[in-house]
């Protein structure tokens, strides 16, 4: 049932004072709490059919039928839930998508879940390096020849496979359902984090010498090249699917606000077959020439409509903002022609957060510093860490859930003072749908990470595929 029969739902109403909401969609005059209600008493009452059954052969029938009405009479509350596309769309005029991975598009809950409520989807690993390199991340999967520029190199092979087959299931729903569309973006091209070791190194082999930049520019551009025009080129299948990429991901320091190096964590070997903190491009480089390079190439490969974005974690941080901010101008002014200059869309700021922090305010002054050198923002990987006193009881879950929903409706509201400010607000995208699938279940080093044994549920539904009361937040609009 849909989360203690609608409590959430009068909190929320009470709870909300900035905002005059009314539920998106709703078909009754009524609002999404009586929905929710009368769906509650519906189940209540199958339950006494079903008690009702063993009593006679002529209850059992009667009783039957009164099951069936009373699931019907269900499914239509089911229905009377608002879409979140919808609500998002009316309310901020922007996508609203989640990340899938792996054989979540297989699991059918979920999918209904995603076809329902989202336009957009990223993939969540599937068009990262590692994965197009056919996650043979300890050694080159071997090499052929390849043109690039009137020069005959040598590239390692690559492999579509894994991005393919989700991106072939979204082909099909699109066929099917012209009308609930569902856009794809990319991520990511250039990233320090699950791009493997020996992609540096002569003969892409990590016991030999790192490559000169020189070389170094020749296998990015040919990469960035290759991924571009496979999936958005003219002859691509794919190629009205995309709507954005990321271009680079995660290329400022935590510690030092700057760039990110290649010591950023001093324990980590830039021997290991992939990193989570160090960057292998820092180490060719010592510079940021990779990240200009890398938008250059973008530009050059990718269609005119396709739009290209910096990505990045932490990025409410004072120092971290100001490093980003740098980056941002860096790109932007080297803007140019395809073939000549870079070009960028939006910033994406991840909103990896926790419902403790970043406050509504350093939301809204992030988004405006970022929206003042590029234009638009869009929020890209948007979850909640729990709170330390969660502990995944049924006693303490309650309780979260609302922290959540609170957290939820001020970053919400802040992104709303965004726009009305003047920045433009370009996208939503959540890291998952379901709390069971979301990556902070699994301990991790990457973009803020988490540590597996602490309880989290950081999303807008429940193990059970059950909206939570943050999801009301969304489903809202003025």
């Amino acid at each position: 049932m849909l989360y203690k029969s609608g409590k959430s739902l009068v909190a929320l109403l009470a709870a909300t004072t900035m905002l005059s909401l009314t539920a998106c969609g709703s078909t009754n005059a009524g609002n999404a709490q009586e929905a929710v209600q009368d769906a509650s008493s519906e189940q209540e009452s199958s339950s006494e059919v079903v008690n009702e059954e063993a009593t006679s052969d002529t209850t059992s029938q009667t009783s039957e039928s009164d099951e069936q009405l009373q699931q019907d009479n269900a499914d239509t509350a089911e229905e009377e839930i608002p879409a979140l596309r919808d609500c998002v769309e009316q309310k901020m005029g922007c996508r609203i998508g989640c990340a899938i991975t792996g054989q979540e598009p297989w699991d059918i809950p979920l999918w209904n879940l995603v076809t329902t409520h989202f336009n957009a989807v990223t993939l969540g690993n599937e068009l990262k390096p590692d994965s197009l390199f056919g996650y043979s991340n300890g050694k080159c999967p071997g090499t052929q020849e390849a043109e690039l520029n009137g020069e005959t190199i040598t590239v390692p092979v690559m492999n579509f496979s894994n991005p393919e087959k989700i991106l072939n299931k979204l082909l099909k729903w699109n066929e099917t359902h012209p009308d609930r569309e569902i856009k794809v973006r990319g991520h990511v091209l250039v990233w320090h984090s699950q791009t493997p070791e020996w992609f540096f190194h002569e003969d892409y082999d990590k016991t030999k010498p790192y490559v000169s930049k020189e070389e170094m520019d020749k296998r990015q551009e040919w990469y960035i090249r290759e991924v571009l025009t496979h999936f958005v080129g003219d002859d691509s299948p794919y190629k009205n699917l995309f709507y954005g990429w990321d271009v680079v991901n995660e290329a400022v320091s935590d510690g030092s606000g700057s760039y990110r190096t290649d010591a950023e964590n001093p324990n980590e070997d830039l021997s290991n077959d992939t990193h989570g903190n160090n960057s292998s491009w820092w180490h060719v480089y010592q510079s940021e020439d990779y990240i200009i390079n890398a938008f250059k190439y973008a530009n050059k490969y990718a269609p005119e409509q396709l739009e290209l974005y910096y990505n990045d974690y932490n990025e409410c941080m004072a120092k971290k903002r100001a490093g980003i901010v740098a980056l941002l101008k860096a790109v932007k002014e080297q803007e140019g022609k395809p073939g000549e200059g870079t070009r960028i869309t939006a910033m994406g700021m991840q909103g990896h957060y926790g419902v403790d922090s970043p406050s509504y305010t350093e939301v809204e002054t992030s988004a405006k510093a970022y929206g003042e050198v590029v234009g638009s923002i869009q929020i890209t990987e948007w979850d909640l860490s729990s709170s330390d006193d969660y502990d995944g009881s049924a006693e303490s879950k309650e309780k979260e859930y609302e922290k959540m929903r609170k957290t939820y409706n001020l970053q919400y509201y802040a992104l709303q003072s965004v726009k009305a400010s003047g920045v433009n607000v370009t996208g939503i995208t959540f890291w998952g749908t379901v709390d069971k699938y979301s990556w902070l279940q699994h301990r991790s080093t990457v973009g803020g990470g988490s540590n597996k044994e602490k309880a989290q549920c950081p999303l807008l539904f429940d193990d059970l595929y059950k909206p939570k009361p943050a999801f009301w937040v969304f489903a809202e609009t003025n």
